[in-house]
């Protein structure tokens, strides 16, 4: 068995050769953690990450092994007894992919964590956190939650220049500086449009002409397979989750009215309410809770959006530029930040900071004289004082 699985792991290796970039999960995993767990979207490039950073350890090869669960080799063997065939012939690292279509995963990783001597790590759909309770896993693990390219991630695939990435104080404050550096390389709003539609999952770069048809197969696979292996959905309801996206698509986010787009899916509230929290978890939807309000899985979100502005493109048959705005720059600050909605303005981030969205002609009306506010314009490179550019907000992480 582990002959085999080292065979594939070597056909694997193969496939990223020509991949130097390193996404910035690099610059965030603590890899001193003996049990590490990757959770995000399909297609973000977790699998490549955890193959470079197998190839980056100077230990001998068969003392690192990368298998993927839902691989037919290891369907008629447990878990445990893979990590215990490979410990046993002085095996240090472990690497399990797609650990989600693996049934009671969680048991057998903390069987592996008290057992057996390996740093293992583990990535899988984000929509397994919450099944880590079960063996309270949670203790045990160190989770990160990864994200797909930021703006400044897409700009080095595709220009092959590296800028530093920002955090949002520096933004804050030295905005007009740092746009003016960055302005000194590159146009960047010539190249924020075509990010917006298609630059969020990396096979864009391998697949440009057919990135939307890729993009929707990805989904598909996370609503048709995915989320019902986790949460036991019926067959016979997994098109009304696709109901459900598409009518997303169609809303505006602040006109959510969750008792008409029930009775239009044809379920009942409550379970509606359940879809959400899946398709969430899935990493297909994005929720805004309103400021003071807990998130929890049958609360109502004052703002729902699609998870990334590539599937307002290629997912809906039309959304509206203000929309996919707001769905980028929620996604951008939230990898580091929590978000709330106010009741002036469009984002509270960390309960200190107003944030207004527009065009390039935006102003402060809407949170006028209000304390650490800021209007987000897109359209522009530059900002000046309080007005910010939305694309630089991309320079996050």
């Amino acid at each position: 068995m582990l002959e085999t699985l080292f065979r594939k792991q070597a056909y694997i290796y193969k496939k990223i050769e020509n991949i130097s970039y390193q996404r910035y999960f690099f610059n965030v995993v603590d890899f001193d953690e003996r049990l590490i767990g990757l959770i995000g979207a399909r297609g973000i490039g977790k699998t490549t990450f955890l193959l470079q950073y197998l190839k980056s350890l100077d230990i001998d090869e068969e003392k690192k092994l990368y298998f993927s669960v839902d691989s037919i080799s290891t369907s008629n063997m447990k878990l445990f007894e893979i990590a215990e065939d490979f410990y046993n012939i002085g095996g240090k690292v472990l690497v399990i992919d797609e650990i989600h279509k693996y049934k009671d995963f969680e048991i057998a990783l903390k069987e592996i964590y008290d057992f057996l001597d390996l740093k293992v790590i583990f990535s899988g759909s984000s929509a397994i956190v919450l099944e880590h309770k079960k063996a309270d896993l949670s203790r045990r693990a160190m989770i990160y939650r990864l994200k797909g390219l930021s703006f400044r991630e897409f700009l080095a695939f595709k220009l092959g220049k590296e800028f530093p990435a920002y955090s949002l104080k520096d933004i804050l404050d030295n905005h007009i500086s740092i746009a003016k550096d960055i302005a000194q390389n590159i146009k960047p709003l010539e190249h924020f449009k075509e990010y917006l539609s298609v630059g969020y999952y990396p096979f864009y770069f391998e697949t440009k002409q057919n990135y939307c048809i890729k993009l929707e197969e990805t989904i598909n696979t996370v609503i048709e397979s995915d989320l019902p292996i986790i949460f036991n959905i019926e067959p016979s309801n997994i098109y009304k989750l696709k109901q459900l996206t598409a009518y997303i698509c169609a809303s505006k986010p602040y006109e959510l009215n969750l008792t008409s787009l029930a009775q239009k899916i044809g379920i009942n509230r409550k379970t509606l309410y359940q879809y959400i929290h899946y398709l969430t978890l899935g990493n297909i939807f994005s929720r805004l809770e309103a400021k003071g309000k807990g998130d929890t899985v049958f609360s109502k979100p004052a703002k729902l959006y699609l998870n990334n502005p590539n599937l307002n493109n290629c997912y809906c048959q039309e959304s509206e530029i203000g929309t996919i705005r707001e769905a980028y720059l929620l996604n951008m600050l939230t990898v580091q930040h929590k978000l709330s909605y106010p009741k002036k303005g469009d984002f509270m981030v960390d309960e200190q900071y107003i944030f207004e969205i527009g065009g390039k002609d935006k102003g402060f009306k809407q949170i006028k004289d209000m304390k650490n506010s800021y209007v987000v314009a897109d359209g522009i490179e530059m900002g000046f004082k309080n007005k910010i550019p939305l694309w630089l907000f991309g320079f996050l992480y």
